[in-house]
């Protein structure tokens, strides 16, 4: 049976936990072939007890588990710390999801047929056929269908949905990328890890999904998180242009043949 590990970091998300919860649960036990699902919920020492919450659930549940951290330390060292738990456990596939109900748990069915379907990588794609948005304003919309045309062109990925948040990984495709070169820790994290992916040859696939902005709660995006975005993206580029020639300069080259005296 497929093991199924699904991390959602949390920071004040007290209202929404156990919501995403139940969730979680319905929507891995609704898998055909059935999946052996597993909830970390990975905790940045939230003030409103959002981590005593995820310690009951987990009591409750001996499918729910809680990774604390010290202090809120960004998503993406929030994610590779449950990547890892999750490989340590014998994960097969690993889903990051949204803690706030923006990613709906009613689409993970699709993410992990993709995964097992032969995708290394599976992206929850608001900007596929299928896929869209709920409940942004027009400016919104505009703002991240241009930042993702924007990193998309200037990483060279044919990907429609470079920023969302919403993926399936094979544990295989994790151990194959190299996390200690993500250097990111906002939500250009999102970005690097699929740039990273598909620069390692690994398999992209995108599956439609609707996001739908929080019901309860204060959105974490912020102008600082969304400005190193925009930096990061070329940095990206100007690092693995470099390590290329790098690599290239490394790279022993045969000798011509002498010609015989």
């Amino acid at each position: 049976m497929t093991a199924v590990w699904v991390i959602v970091p949390t920071f004040e998300e007290r209202e929404n936990l156990p919501v995403v919860v139940a969730r979680t649960r319905a929507a891995l036990a609704s898998c055909d072939p059935p999946v052996e699902g597993t909830l970390l919920v990975v905790d940045d020492a939230s003030p409103d007890g959002t981590g005593e919450l995820a310690d009951e659930l987990a009591r409750e549940r001996d499918d729910v588990r809680v990774l604390h951290r010290e202090r809120k330390g960004g998503l993406g060292a929030a994610y590779l710390a449950g990547f890892a738990e999750a490989l340590e456990a014998g994960a097969d596939l690993v889903v990051e999801m949204d803690a706030d109900l923006s990613h709906d748990p009613a689409d993970l069915p699709r993410l992990i047929d993709a995964a097992r379907a032969g995708a290394d990588v599976v992206l929850g794609s608001r900007y596929v056929p299928g896929g869209g948005v709920e409940g942004w304003p027009l400016h919104r919309r505009l703002l991240s269908r241009a930042g993702g045309r924007y990193a998309a062109a200037m990483l060279g990925l044919p990907v429609r949905d470079l920023t969302g948040g919403f993926k399936c990984f094979r544990a295989s495709a994790l151990r194959t990328l190299d996390r200690h070169l993500v250097h990111s820790r906002g939500y250009a994290f999102q970005v690097e890890l699929t740039f990273q992916a598909a620069r390692a040859g690994l398999e992209v696939a995108e599956v439609p999904i609707v996001f739908r902005e929080r019901e309860h709660g204060r959105s974490k995006m912020s102008p600082a998180i969304a400005f190193e975005a925009l930096w990061q993206v070329p940095l990206m580029r100007l690092r693995a242009v470099s390590g290329e020639r790098a690599r290239a300069t490394l790279t022993p080259r045969a000798s011509a043949p002498r010609r015989p005296a």
